[in-house]
């Protein structure tokens, strides 16, 4: 079983499977791309059995990760205060997405990443449309594309100010819409 582990830490404690690299069945696989930080230097790793890392490194490419993000890496796992600290802000920024959500009426699922999917309350079409009126305003959001998450769009936490303006862009949006 391979556990895609990229938003691990983000999760709410104890949430998270206990480690067991003696198990020979799981693969676990970890990014410094979204709590650390460091998603242009396209790093990671993966903890697992030895006998299960030894097939992968007949398979890999040993070349792929440079020495800068090598180090990086190491030096952000020496600082492991820095990524709790930016955890504990997107977990207020998602605080805030919920209430930007709720006071317009919307539900925001849940979430233990680094964005928020909220509910349009409508079909994908509608979803779309508000897509398509953000960027027009300058406010880029994705939006899954199945239904039936295909009615949410999907905002990243971004910073303070990014959240004041998706706010006040998305309140513009649904008035424009009514």
């Amino acid at each position: 079983m391979v556990l895609d582990e990229a938003y691990i830490d983000f999760a709410p404690d104890g949430t998270a499977p206990a480690l067991d690299p003696a198990n020979p069945k799981v693969l676990r696989m970890r990014t410094f791309s979204k709590a650390h930080g460091m998603a242009g230097l396209r790093i990671g790793y993966t903890i697992a059995h030895k006998d299960l890392i030894t097939g992968l490194n007949k398979v890999r490419n040993h070349f792929e990760n440079n020495r800068l993000a090598q180090v990086a890496a190491l030096a952000s796992l020496q600082d492991l205060s820095f990524v709790q600290s930016v955890c504990q802000e997107v977990a207020r920024g998602r605080d805030e997405i919920y209430a930007i959500a709720k006071g317009l009426g919307l539900t925001a699922l849940p979430s233990a990443t680094n964005f928020v999917a909220i509910d349009m309350g409508r079909d994908g079409d509608y979803a779309r449309t508000v897509l398509k009126e953000l960027d027009a305003r300058g406010v880029f959001v994705r939006m899954p594309g199945v239904a039936p998450l295909d009615r949410c769009i999907r905002v990243t936490v971004g910073t303070q100010q990014d959240r004041k303006i998706f706010g006040e862009r998305l309140t513009e949006v649904l008035a424009s819409l009514a």
